[in-house]
């Protein structure tokens, strides 16, 4: 018998490797080592650009984050940004905005709009009130005699409208709050006018320097200018002003004289109605006091500021 039979048969498997150099092992990490060396860079680049109080609130913030997220700052996630924004202006510095923010800002920028509307609107109301009472002296032939004592303009405080003293046509008996006959007729137009609009109306009596005798421990000036001041008041009541509508009624004697040159002119003896801005009420209203009353000497008709009868007389 042959001894093949009996000699054992050995397989040898020669293990293949496939592509062996050709492998995409070493893409791997080669990609690795590029993400790492991108974050590098971006890395430095940050820490380049970013301010040093940044950097130290960056700091601060891994040292102790509780602490930081509690006092706020920078790193604390406020709007401030290490990333310039885009945009045309590639220089900015605003980074994120809040959106509390952006809605904060509409709101302020449409109160503001709404607040310049309004006061255009108003001031076009007192335009025509202004405009009526003109007419309504141009047409009455009973107050267009006294056209030149009655003088109207826009101030700061609203539509002003004065009613002075002329050379031997005073609006009041001397030393008296005794109204003429055509001083009520005067004032009784201009309060049914008045009731054309909601705003509200302001009252100031004034007089010339000249003094009582004894004014300062007794009557004066001060007495005087209110007692006028509250008369015209009434007036105006009487020609269909709702009384409502007054908000203050005051005597300033002669502590603002429309001719300041000239202290004793019969000019300073006048009565001052304000049809008053919201601006000016609120004011009165919260007790801040709206801007002085400042007479406008241009606004004076020629012929007022030259010597008069009755200069040197109180009141």
């Amino acid at each position: 018998m042959s001894d093949d039979s009996t000699r054992p048969i050995i397989i040898k498997r020669k293990k293949v490797v496939a592509g062996g150099a050709h492998g995409g092992a070493w893409k791997i990490a080669y990609a690795d080592f590029v993400t790492a060396m991108m974050a590098f860079f971006l890395l430095m680049w940050l820490l380049g650009s970013t301010a040093k109080g940044d950097l130290q609130g960056i700091a601060d913030f891994f040292q102790n984050p509780l602490k930081l997220s509690q006092q706020g700052g920078a790193g604390s996630g406020d709007a401030t940004s290490v990333l310039q924004g885009g945009g045309k202006d590639l220089t900015r510095q605003s980074g994120q905005v809040k959106k509390g923010d952006v809605e904060a800002k509409k709101a302020t920028s449409f109160s503001k709009e709404a607040q310049a509307e309004f006061r255009r609107k108003e001031r076009e109301r007192l335009e025509l009130l202004k405009a009526d009472i003109e007419k309504m002296i141009e047409q009455s032939p009973q107050l267009a005699q006294f056209k030149k004592q009655m003088l109207l303009d826009i101030t700061s405080e609203g539509l002003r409208i004065q009613i002075v003293d002329e050379q031997n046509r005073p609006m009041f008996d001397s030393s008296s709050a005794d109204l003429k006959p055509y001083t009520r007729d005067i004032l009784r137009q201009i309060g049914k006018a008045l009731n054309g609009v909601s705003n509200r109306v302001s009252l100031a009596g004034h007089t010339d320097a000249a003094q009582f005798a004894g004014g300062e421990r007794g009557f004066s000036n001060w007495e005087l200018s209110a007692n006028r001041a509250n008369a015209s008041r009434r007036e105006l009541v009487l020609g269909g002003m709702d009384d409502s509508k007054v908000l203050r009624v005051v005597g300033l004697a002669s502590t603002v004289l429309f001719d300041k040159n000239d202290p004793l002119n019969s000019v300073n003896r006048r009565i001052s109605i304000v049809v008053l801005n919201q601006k000016t009420e609120m004011a009165i209203l919260q007790e801040e006091g709206p801007e002085s009353e400042v007479p406008n000497e241009e606004a004076v008709p020629e012929g007022l500021k030259l010597p008069n009868v009755g200069k040197g007389t109180a009141g």
